[in-house]
This record gives structure tokens, C-alpha cells and sequence, in this order.
């Protein structure tokens, strides 16, 4: 076959380039290209051994091998030996790093497996890394940050290597995350020996469980689809599944003069990290493939608590000016605080002054305000239709908007105590917080809190209707009129506003994105 003349010139540049005639090759020492799993795990002894199956089911990309480290941080329970008993099961490539003194929970385990890999920048004694190690470290093409108690879909890592490897200044890809829904505890046989065991690690509950369950999936859903019909990026790699471009964590690192890419500065480290990696000019996107299976907060305490530590520690990055660091998602994340707001400034509004017209007999009730009830139906339908594995009942209770309604509250209430927290000098440990609450070590104030609310209606009704010939007379009827009617102007330019933003989530809902 004859090589047309430019394909030979071609040739010869491609070898005078590449292959110096008076430079011998000389062949050296090749390790697989590879991606490590660093997963930290603290007394994760009921998880870990799913965590690690769905790393055997995942499909490599093409000559690229899986290493997996699971850092055993303080642990008092079987998590090291079952991690290990595990990757020999699996046939995993696994090592399990256990740490020694961390006082720095899941920040301090991930910066300690970094430091094992790429040195130690704190080493006062510089302990420089052998030509074994750096040929190791050089082979690592992308590092997997997960939780012990989450698991990878089929396929996850594929997903997220070619989301990873489609553009040079990509420095991070997160799976899209699904709350794993309990099994019926009524298939758990009482009879079962591991039937403690099997309630407290999440796989079977009972229908409140469930319930809240799906109303964390349909909130991740929303949240995910919202930044998919963005573009795709996202002001977290959430630690749950995040592949990370390790030329991208060593810009971090060195930038920022850090010991390692994590910081305990903030409750949520991962979204630090994100902001830093975007302040350095790395993009930071979400895997419109990949899955990961997490585990939901099985009741209403636990919820709060996470929440708070969510919540708490988005508000901290945007207010502190110490950290210094801001994400181009600023403005759509103070959005999002001016949207509770204003979710909060609407239900109260409603219910005083509807208490205030019925108990002063001035209500009338007008057709328009049913507008927005049909509207928040149509669209908490649309989110509960495109929540992965949703059931019937969870689209019947969205259309009716009382599981909405009733975990829009709960959100309330977690927002009102983040900005109360802000204001308090002392700042709370939310990890510690959370951590105690998912281990049953402090109790929620809900019955106390529902308790209290509905003594005071009561209270409020039968003042009402003890003072009702004073309450209908015609001078506080005046007397209140122009504030009524003033109330319920402003509420109507609230909702009608409210009515617009949900049209346009609706209308951007029809698109082909899932959550």
C-alpha cells in the first residue's frame, strides 16, 4: 500500500521528535496505570463488607487496576477484620491502614492514607519517599473518595473515570447519590439471631422509616436534577463517591500550603475542598452515569442533626471571611437561603393571619389562592415521578403535598437553628453532634416541641372563643382591618412570586436529565 507524501513526512517528524538516533531507549521500571479507593471507615462493622462487594462488582476501564485502602480510624469494633476478610473474599487488591491518635475523624483519616502515599509535608525529619513509592505514586491516575457505609452501582467507576477523563481541567466527578430504601420489617422474622443487628444497620425498617426515607431521595433527586439543568456542576463533591484528579489535589494542596487536600475547618470538609479545587481553575461535575447507594438517616433526630451539620457548614463558607474562598455557585446558594426564607416568611404570614380574620370573623375565602396548592402539587408529583424506585404511595402522599409539606417544616426548623447558631459564640462539633444522634446517645425534642405547639392552639382556640363577642365587635374589626388587609396584600405578592418560581421549575423539569 503506497503512503501518501505527507504521511511520510509525518512519520519522520514523529521520529526525530520522539526518538533521538543518538539516544539509546532505555527501558524503565512500569507499574499499571491505577485508581485507589480510600475509604474511611469508623466503627463501620455492620457496612463495610457491602461497601467493598460493590468495589468486586465494578468494571475497570481497560488496563487500569483498582487498589483499595479502607482507614480503620479508632475503631473499637470488628471493622478491621472484617474489611480485611472481605477483600480476600472479593479478591480485592485492599489494604487496611489503621490510624494511630487521630483527633481529626474522617478529615484526619483521608489526610493520613494521602500522606502515606505522597509524603508527609509536616515530616520534620523529611523522610523522602523511595523509587518504589514514587513509581507507585506516579502509576495512581485518580483517587475514589468514599463512605464505608455506601456502595457503587455497576459500572460507577467507568462512569466516573470517563467523566473524569473528558477534559484536562476536569478535577473531580460525583456519582449521582440514591438512599437505599429499607426492606419491610415485617419480612424480619422475630426468630432471626441477627435481628437487633440487621434494624440497626438500616436494612429492614418500618413504614415511618420508609417514609422519611423517600423524602431524603426526592430532596437528593431535586438537588441533583437542579444542577444537572444547571450544566452539570456542582459546589460539592460530596465524600459519599467523588473521583478525584490527583493533579488536581496536589494544586490544593501546594496552593493553599495544606498537609493534605481535607481541612477540619469546616463540617463539610468535601464542600471546602470543591471550592478550593474550582478556585484553582479545576472543574468539579456530576457524573450523569454513575450511582451510588447511600444510606439515608433512619429518623427524624438523626435527620436533624446531619442537616444542621450540612446546613451549618455551607452558611460558615459563605459568611466566613477568614476562609477567603468563594465558589461561582455563590449566588445560587444564598438563592437557596433566600427561597427557606422566604418559605418560612409565607407559612407564618398565612397561618396568623388567617387565624387573626377567622377569630375577628373577617376571612373570605377567594378562589385564587388555590392556584398555588395546584401548582406545589403538580411539581412535588413531577420530582416524585423522577426520584429513582418511587412507589405509588410516595406520588399520592407528593400530590397531596403532605409528605412536603410536613418535610419542608422539618427543613424550616433546621434552618431557623442554623441561623440561631450563627449568631451564638460557641460553635457546636456537628460530627460529633451527628454521630452521637445516629447512635442513639442523645434524644430528639420533637414530642416535646409537637407537644407544646399543640397545647398552645389549644390555648389560642378556646381564647378565641372565650373573648369572641369582644374579638367580633366593630371597633377591633376596624381597629385590625388595615393591618389585614396589608398582610394579606404583601403574602399575595409572596405567593405570586412563589407561583412563578415553581412554573419555571416545572416547565425546566421536562427535560431528559434524571436524578
Amino acid at each position: 500500500m503506497e503512503i501518501s507524501v505527507e504521511r511520510q513526512r509525518s512519520i519522520q517528524v514523529f521520529n526525530a521528535v520522539t526518538i533521538p538516533e543518538e539516544k539509546p531507549i532505555q527501558k524503565q521500571p512500569h507499574i499499571k496505570p491505577r485508581i485507589i479507593a480510600l475509604i474511611p471507615a469508623h466503627n463501620e462493622e455492620y457496612s463495610i463488607r457491602d461497601c467493598l462487594e460493590g468495589l468486586r462488582d465494578q468494571t475497570m476501564p481497560k488496563d487500569v487496576e483498582l487498589d483499595v485502602v479502607v482507614i480503620a480510624d479508632n475503631c473499637t469494633d470488628q471493622t478491621e477484620a472484617i474489611a480485611k476478610a472481605a477483600g480476600e473474599d472479593f479478591g480485592l487488591i485492599l489494604n487496611v491502614y489503621v490510624t494511630k491518635g487521630n483527633k481529626q475523624r474522617k478529615v484526619g483519616a483521608l489526610n493520613s492514607a494521602w500522606k502515606s502515599i505522597y509524603g508527609d509535608a509536616l515530616d520534620i525529619f523529611y523522610t523522602e519517599l523511595s523509587e518504589q513509592q514514587i513509581l507507585y505514586r506516579d502509576s495512581i491516575k485518580a483517587i475514589l473518595g468514599m463512605d464505608a457505609d455506601s456502595r457503587l452501582a455497576p459500572n460507577a467507576i467507568q462512569h466516573l473515570w470517563e467523566g473524569l477523563m473528558s477534559s484536562r481541567n476536569i478535577g473531580g466527578v460525583m456519582a449521582k447519590y440514591t438512599m437505599r430504601m429499607p426492606k419491610k420489617k415485617k419480612l424480619l422474622s422475630f426468630d432471626d439471631p441477627n435481628y437487633e443487628a440487621k434494624l440497626r444497620s438500616g436494612e429492614y425498617g418500618g413504614p415511618i422509616a420508609r417514609w422519611w426515607t423517600h423524602q431524603q431521595k426526592q430532596d437528593m433527586a431535586s438537588w441533583l436534577l437542579k444542577l444537572q439543568y444547571g450544566g452539570g456542576s456542582t459546589y460539592v463533591l460530596g465524600g459519599q463517591a467523588s473521583l478525584f484528579r490527583p493533579e488536581a489535589l496536589l494544586h490544593v494542596v501546594e496552593t493553599s500550603k495544606l498537609d493534605g487536600p481535607w481541612q477540619n475547618e469546616s463540617d463539610v470538609e468535601d464542600m471546602l475542598l470543591t471550592w478550593q479545587l474550582q478556585n484553582a481553575g479545576w472543574k468539579t461535575l456530576i457524573s450523569p452515569e454513575a450511582r451510588c447507594y447511600v444510606d439515608a438517616m433512619r429518623n427524624y433526630h438523626s435527620f436533624r442533626q446531619q442537616r444542621n451539620k450540612w446546613q451549618g457548614g455551607a452558611l460558615d463558607l459563605l459568611t466566613n471571611r477568614d476562609i477567603g474562598i468563594r465558589t461561582r455557585h455563590t449566588s445560587r446558594m444564598w438563592r437557596d437561603q433566600l427561597k427557606m426564607f422566604s418559605d418560612l416568611m409565607v407559612r407564618v404570614m398565612f397561618f396568623s393571619l388567617l387565624a387573626i380574620s377567622i377569630a375577628t370573623n373577617q376571612y373570605t375565602w377567594m378562589w385564587i389562592w388555590i392556584i398555588p396548592v395546584v401548582l406545589a402539587s403538580l411539581l412535588n408529583i413531577t420530582l416524585a415521578l423522577k426520584t429513582p424506585m418511587h412507589r405509588p404511595i410516595d406520588v399520592v402522599l407528593a400530590g397531596l403535598l403532605i409528605s412536603p409539606e410536613i418535610y419542608l417544616w422539618s427543613n424550616l426548623i433546621t434552618f431557623c437553628q442554623v441561623w440561631l447558631d450563627k449568631l451564638k459564640s460557641h460553635k457546636k462539633d456537628g460530627w460529633a453532634t451527628q454521630y452521637d444522634a445516629e447512635r442513639g446517645r442523645t434524644q430528639s425534642k420533637l414530642k416535646t416541641g409537637l407537644l407544646i405547639v399543640f397545647l398552645c392552639i389549644v390555648i389560642i382556640v378556646l381564647c378565641c372563643a372565650y373573648f369572641r363577642d369582644s374579638l367580633t365587635s366593630a371597633s377591633v374589626q376596624s381597629a385590625l382591618r388595615p393591618y389585614l388587609v396589608n398582610g394579606w396584600v404583601l403574602l399575595t405578592y409572596l405567593t405570586i412570586f412563589q407561583s412563578f418560581a415553581m412554573l419555571f421549575q416545572i416547565w425546566t423539569l421536562r427535560g431528559k436529565h434524571r436524578a
